[in-house]
């Protein structure tokens, strides 16, 4: 059981196919799974551009829900993503990480690997710090 199965499964999550493989806790580092699937591309057969930012918000953000044992989750403020290599459907791995976190903002940064292990995106993210208070349980 992790700190994921307490609270209700956001529907991005579900169109995303998210779930969880490790997190730590100590440092707020997750890595995630998640499917493009073909209804995600573009005419040219890769993944569009906003659904591998998506991809990423959704790695990025679990990191302060691992770090903070539950008691926050984040905002996204700003995502800076930098596209690599083309991401055709299949599964994703995401990996994320705190690179910084105070009382209400964060600073984190991530990738994203293709089936292949291939990194077809980067991002790096402010996000805004909120107790978990009026977030949805399972």
């Amino acid at each position: 059981m992790s700190i994921f199965d307490t609270f209700a499964r956001p529907p991005c999550a579900e169109t995303l196919s998210w779930r969880l493989i490790e997190a730590d806790p100590d440092t707020g580092t997750v890595r995630v799974a998640m499917e493009g699937k073909p209804a995600f591309c573009n005419p040219g057969g890769t993944i569009q551009g906003g659904f591998v930012a998506a991809m990423l918000d959704d790695t990025l953000g679990p990191t302060i829900l691992v770090k903070s044992n539950g008691t926050h989750y984040c905002a996204t403020i700003d995502l800076h993503v930098s596209y690599l290599a083309p991401a055709r459907p299949g599964t994703f791995t995401g990996v994320g990480r705190i690179v910084q976190m105070g009382k209400t903002i964060a600073f984190l940064e991530g990738e994203l690997f293709d089936a292949d292990n291939r990194c077809v995106a980067r991002a790096t993210a402010s996000a805004r710090v909120i107790p978990t208070t009026n977030v949805p349980r399972a």
